[in-house]
């Protein structure tokens, strides 16, 4: 999509703390206290599994920050999983919505082109789901992330698939067209390098893709222990299928793309025993993961790693305002996110570190009978 796009309000949950289910509610007026947060999802394109689930996620956590205090109201756009459009969706929240602050995009590939825009402008951007392990916040100081980078986890999700399967040697398959899949490559490669890994092929495709037997067929005829692929939901899927299509029955290793049902829907019976690292322990009993899950399942919603963040993006833009005393201005936002710490979050104690960047503990998964689970 190359237009911006309006969404029906269904869509564009406009929500407020007074009416917060009413999709016809407006935004605060000026000078009323309330602050109007952009969500720039991808609703549409590649990344559109993540963006629905970030979508509800957004949702949920408005009924509960408008009924603890905190007034605020979200406005959604699509930014359809690419650069332009989210370059426009930023152009519009900053010059016309006057938003206090953003959250998103989804992509870390939307959001090199679009950060600069709100950092320019001095608007807060919260990452919700860039997990490029630089030039994310790297672009200035007023983008923030929850979203723990790959390097955060990959390394310590690999250490643990090793420890479990026992593997010396890997192929490779990666997306090159996208920051989001190279930048999982690079911390895997790495990650590989520290464990003693031994690389015997590597092979790239492009988002566009449908058809990988050639780069899999060259991997497989490698013959590696184990598979190790950086894609995004939809390609995983095909690439997985595809995979044990071709006789692959060794384990598959998983970038950050594959936290989402989406992948296991699609891939089906491939996507058994598939092992991934990501930022959301779903088995948590903290209290605030428990309520996060009570939230997702009254909207009828399947949650995943991009829910939860997205979720907790909400809870701490308010917390943010309450930290600079309920002002919702852009440079009060700005403030009270540099005070924030060790707040209680689905993702678990949530503090940032001191180049913005998420600082929470990751875990790993696996899936098993059609569903993920935490590997302990």
């Amino acid at each position: 999509m190359s237009l911006a796009r309006r969404w029906p309000l269904p869509f564009a949950l406009l929500l407020t703390a007074v009416a917060c289910k009413d999709q016809g509610a407006q935004a605060p007026e000026p000078g009323s206290g309330g602050a109007v947060i952009g969500a720039a999802l991808s609703l549409t394109g590649p990344a559109a599994s993540y963006g629905a689930q970030q979508r509800a996620g957004i949702q949920a956590a408005l009924d509960e920050v408008n009924q603890g205090g905190v007034k605020l109201s979200v406005l959604i756009e699509d930014d359809a999983s690419t650069k332009e459009q989210g370059i426009t969706v930023f152009q519009k929240f900053i010059n016309r919505d006057k938003v206090s602050a953003i959250i998103g995009p989804t992509l870390s590939n939307t959001a090199s082109a679009a950060d600069p825009l709100a950092q320019q402008a001095k608007v807060p951007v919260l990452g919700i789901s860039n997990t490029a392990a630089t030039g994310i916040t790297d672009i200035g100081s007023y983008i923030w992330r929850d979203s723990l980078t790959e390097a955060q986890v990959i390394p310590g999700a690999f250490k643990k698939a090793k420890e479990k399967l026992q593997f010396k040697t890997a192929g490779v398959l990666y997306g090159n067209d996208d920051v989001f899949t190279k930048a999982g490559y690079d911390v895997m490669q790495k990650a590989l390098a520290d464990e003693g890994v031994k690389v015997v092929g590597t092979q790239t495709f492009a988002k566009p893709d449908r058809d990988y037997n050639a780069q899999l067929t060259a991997l497989i005829a490698a013959k590696p222990d184990v598979l190790v692929v950086s894609a995004l939901a939809d390609n995983a899927a095909s690439i997985v299928a595809q995979a044990r299509q071709r006789g692959w029955t060794g384990p598959v290793l998983g970038g950050n793309g594959f936290n989402s049902p989406a992948f296991i829907k699609n891939a089906g019976a491939a996507a058994e025993s598939v092992m991934v690292g990501t930022s959301w322990n779903s088995l948590s009993q903290d209290p605030a993961n428990q309520k996060f899950l009570a939230a997702m399942k009254k909207a009828g919603v399947n949650p995943d790693q991009f829910s939860a963040q997205a979720y907790t993006g909400v809870i701490i833009l308010a917390e943010a305002i309450r930290q600079s005393g309920g002002k919702t201005g852009r440079e009060d936002i700005e403030a009270g996110l540099g005070k924030l710490k060790d707040l209680e979050t689905p993702l678990g104690k949530f503090s940032f570190t001191p180049g913005r960047d998420a600082q929470h503990e990751p875990s790993v998964q696996q899936v098993k009978d059609g569903k993920f689970q935490i590997v302990q």
